[in-house]
């Protein structure tokens, strides 16, 4: 039988940041981003209205500086490493963030067997967010089972990776979890824990543990 690893992104593959905050890096917007992300934290602010502002404060974006973020961020190493493994095993992985697609598809050029986030507009910004395009905590849930149904898989079948109170719902659906410098939120509830800045090592938690 084959498994489905789910992965997070901002917190769990990038160590310690996130891809709204690589981004405004790049714009030196560090304060202003970190004021939403606050904000957003502390359930001020709805994904689609977080994006919203955040399209207004990147109103100069341009491609070459979102590629700069995805290259600059500090990831995890070893995720290469470790979604080649998994693919080698028959089984299959993915990534399911609330940031921006445009971030996140980058990930499939590294292995992933699919790589899900909200669907902003393209860059550089000409249209509008569509609240309808923007991921929440249960969303990760509803890929989930979209992705099961792709590849012939269920619930029982897939191991999820994250950090925070978005990977709460995902975490307890799934048998097994591995929470990666995670808060309480996820860290209480997880079948296995890890600190650290190695995806590899944090994968050798389950990657040859029986099935629960």
């Amino acid at each position: 039988m084959s498994r489905l690893h789910l992965f997070d992104l901002d917190g769990t593959l990038i160590h310690g940041s996130a891809a709204a905050v690589e981004i405004s890096r790049q714009l030196g917007l560090e304060t202003e981003i970190g004021e939403l992300e606050k904000a957003f934290a502390a359930g001020e602010l709805t994904p689609p209205r977080f994006a919203e502002l955040a399209v207004e404060l990147w109103g100069e974006l341009t491609e070459p500086q979102v590629a700069a973020a995805f290259e600059g961020a500090p990831w995890l190493a070893g995720i290469r490493d470790v979604w080649r493994e998994i693919r080698a095993r028959g089984e299959r992985c993915a990534v399911i963030s609330l940031s921006p697609g445009f971030f996140v598809e980058r990930l499939l050029d590294w292995g992933a067997d699919a790589a899900h986030g909200s669907r902003w507009p393209a860059v550089p910004f000409r249209d509008p967010v569509d609240p309808a395009g923007i991921l929440d905590a249960s969303a990760k849930v509803r890929i989930a089972d979209e992705l099961c149904e792709r590849y012939g898989l269920g619930r029982a079948d897939c191991v999820a990776y994250g950090d925070s109170m978005s990977d709460a719902r995902l975490f307890a659906v799934v048998p097994v979890s591995v929470a990666v410098n995670a808060d309480h939120h996820v860290r209480d509830i997880a079948s296995h824990a890890y600190g650290g800045r190695d995806l590899r090592e944090a994968y050798a938690l389950v990657a040859d543990a029986p099935r629960a």
